[in-house]
């Protein structure tokens, strides 16, 4: 990985969007697969780290007393996904790392502003959500997304028609709409090029 691409992890992405947080990993809100994503995340940011690759972690924060309260256990990152020293931090409140957030700024901070065409790598949790807003949002904004299949997860959901929406189809589904428009989707960090 080069030091122009960025490496976001969470909720959404880069430890952003409530990705390798408590919440996914039991309980209501449990994710299929959040265990070997979480593994497969780690991975990558143990390669960015060793790359020299900037590492921004992204936490949602829906308030005190929610499966998402960053002050609480529950709404806190895996220590398998923790920031490291000096690895920025954003807090959001909605799907999109971008709205309502300074990840623009420190983004550009890094030498990576808004219509500059830099690759962003994207992993974390729930891919229906943070993850492909995060790309959508990336994309309008002049980056490149690509989202690490393999670092994400996703759950099971009631369809309008009441039948359950199986967590794998909606994975799917979720990166085809990244592929289809937004950005790249590739299966493993082994698949990014250097």
């Amino acid at each position: 990985m080069k030091v122009a691409r960025p490496v976001l992890r969470g909720d959404s992405v880069p430890r952003g969007q409530g990705p390798t947080r408590h919440t996914y990993r039991s309980g209501v809100m449990a994710l299929d697969g959040a265990e070997e994503a979480l593994a497969a995340g780690a991975r990558l940011l143990e390669r960015a780290r060793a790359a020299g690759t900037p590492v921004i972690h992204i936490i949602n924060d829906g308030g005190e007393g929610t499966p998402y309260d960053i002050r609480a256990r529950i709404g806190s990152l895996s220590d398998e996904v923790a920031p490291a020293d000096g690895e920025p931090v954003v807090v959001k409140q909605v799907p999109n790392a971008f709205h309502g957030t300074d990840l623009e700024k420190t983004l550009t901070d890094l030498g990576a502003g808004p219509g500059s065409g830099k690759d962003l790598v994207l992993a974390g949790f729930m891919t229906h959500m943070c993850v492909t807003f995060t790309a959508e949002g990336a994309f309008y904004l002049g980056y490149r997304p690509t989202v690490v299949a393999d670092t994400t997860a996703t759950r099971a959901l009631a369809a309008p028609d009441g039948t359950v929406l199986p967590a794998a189809a909606l994975q799917a589904a979720a990166l085809t709409t990244v592929t289809d428009l937004f950005g790249l989707v590739v299966p493993t960090a082994d698949a990014l090029r250097d």
